[in-house]
């Protein structure tokens, strides 16, 4: 089940618990009718709003779910200036990547840009420390590049080793 589905069945219940407040409550006629097909005419607004979100890079100080995500790796990122820093973020765990925005920071584009720059030509990644945690720090680099692991080193087959050498 998608994030999705989940509030919107919620968004469901709710509308019907609160349409049964109003059926049962002691009213007239029209004012039950109304508050049902207010209630009714609600839903399809909620499902097509959230489904227009899904393509909206999220605000970074609207996520709650991975708020204390320690480290996530930037896939790409797009920098408007004066206005933000769109990003997609591979989370740990999470199988896709996700779009969220940040405010406009020169700081913060620089790092970027710099990170970026440091792989230019080289395999790795761009990662990003504690995504969601506003910091007030400005001294200690939000992004950094982190280098293509090296190979682990060949261990050395018996038939390597030299006459008179213990393996």
């Amino acid at each position: 089940m998608t994030n999705l589905t989940f509030l919107f069945t919620t968004t469901v219940v709710l509308s019907g618990v609160m349409a049964s407040f109003a059926i049962w409550a002691p009213r007239f006629l029209w004012t039950k009718v109304a508050a049902m097909a207010t209630a009714m005419g609600s839903l399809p607004v909620v499902y097509l709003s959230m489904a227009e979100l899904l393509g909206q890079p999220k605000p970074i100080d609207l996520e709650w779910w991975h708020k204390k995500t320690a480290e996530a790796t930037v896939v790409s990122s797009i920098m408007r200036e004066g206005e933000g820093i769109d990003l997609w973020l591979q989370l740990p765990g999470s199988p896709q990547p996700r779009a969220y925005t940040l405010p406009w920071s020169t700081p913060l584009a620089e790092q970027l840009e710099a990170a970026k720059r440091t792989l230019e030509g080289k395999e790795g990644t761009v990662k990003m420390k504690m995504p969601f945690e506003p910091s007030l720090d400005n001294l200690e680099p939000k992004f950094y590049a982190m280098p293509q692991p090296a190979p682990p080193p060949k261990d050395p087959s018996p038939s390597d080793a030299r006459p008179g050498q213990d393996t």
